[in-house]
């Protein structure tokens, strides 16, 4: 009886040590285990929806500044480029102001001087010309408005804008032209140009029109009819027949006929652009003569118009001069 009591004793302290472990276990395990409750850390009384509202609309805006923004940009451009415009213009004017100033201050220092310049402006004849001359009947008058001709090629270089062509000048014209031919009895050759360069018959591009009666008739029948397009300026008819007919060993004569020289071209460049393809020889005379027959047609006209005709006269009155050659200014068409 004792050994059995003290059997279930000794079952009873272990089970309850084997309990006492257990539950000690799954304390230790709760306590590791325990997780701690959400933080709160600020609160937002706006919804998600209205921020992204709100930033909408802020972009809005921003977009609706920048076009307005853009629109002032484009207006102050287009200000930019109108100033620019307006000050290139007046700078022309400037030129054209400044070259009649001393187009006018030169003419007045060199009045003393006409007889001089006059003896300068001829040219003695060679002796082909004289044997030209001494064959021929010459009449007894031997100018045009008082301009010599004793070249032996001359070069017509016509304004055949509308203004020349589609009005009683252009009678007048073709009658001047007829008139300068039978003074020249015989030359060696003939050109016909108008004032943008463009030749009358393409077939003699860049050659000399041989002189004979029918290629004059020719010249004259073809001259009614004959007009191509013209910018009012004879400056590139004059350089185109310098630079392509000048020889050393030929005495040219050039012939511009025309009213009108439009305002935007400056007379000084002009001027300066003949200068340097028409030099002077040893003798200090110009490789080519120049001379100028003005037409009273815009005078005709509105007075708003006329500027073009004293520039034109400015032009060719400079130009005539420092080229060996003279501007006569008409003033009617009889």
């Amino acid at each position: 009886m004792r050994r059995r009591e003290r059997e279930t004793d000794s079952f009873s302290v272990s089970f309850l040590d084997v309990a006492a472990c257990g539950f000690g276990a799954m304390i230790l395990l709760l306590i590791i285990t325990k997780s701690s409750a959400p933080v709160v850390i600020e609160f937002s009384d706006v919804a998600p929806q209205g921020s992204i509202s709100e930033l909408q609309q802020q972009l809005f805006a921003i977009r609706g500044e920048t076009t307005i923004l853009n629109r002032d940009l484009n207006a102050k451009q287009e200000q930019l480029s109108a100033m620019k415009q307006r000050i290139a213009r007046l700078r022309r004017d400037l030129n054209d102001v400044q070259a009649q100033y001393q187009t006018s201050r030169q003419l007045s220092d060199d009045t003393t001087d006409e007889i001089g310049r006059l003896a300068i402006a001829r040219q003695s004849l060679t002796e082909e010309m004289e044997r030209l001359l001494a064959n021929s009947s010459a009449p007894i008058n031997n100018a045009i408005g008082g301009i010599p001709v004793d070249s032996e090629y001359i070069i017509f270089v016509i304004d055949t804008s509308g203004s020349m062509y589609n009005n009683p000048s252009w009678n007048k014209m073709l009658g001047i032209i007829e008139d300068t031919l039978n003074v020249y009895p015989n030359v060696k050759g003939i050109q016909v140009m108008n004032d943008m360069g463009d030749y009358m018959f393409d077939s003699y591009r860049g050659q000399w029109i041989p002189d004979t009666p029918g290629r004059r008739r020719q010249i004259i029948s073809t001259l009614r009819t004959w007009n191509p397009y013209s910018n009012s300026s004879p400056v590139e008819g004059v350089t185109r027949a310098i630079n392509t007919f000048y020889s050393a060993d030929k005495k040219i004569s050039i012939y511009v006929l025309g009213d009108d020289f439009q305002p935007g071209g400056s007379i000084a460049q002009v001027l300066r652009t003949i200068d340097r393809i028409n030099l002077e020889d040893e003798n200090g005379d110009r490789l080519v003569r120049i001379h100028g027959i003005g037409f009273p047609t815009i005078f005709a006209g509105p007075q708003r118009f006329q500027q073009s005709v004293y520039r034109y006269a400015t032009l060719m009155r400079e130009m005539t001069q420092r080229n060996g050659g003279t501007f006569v200014g008409l003033n009617d068409f009889r």
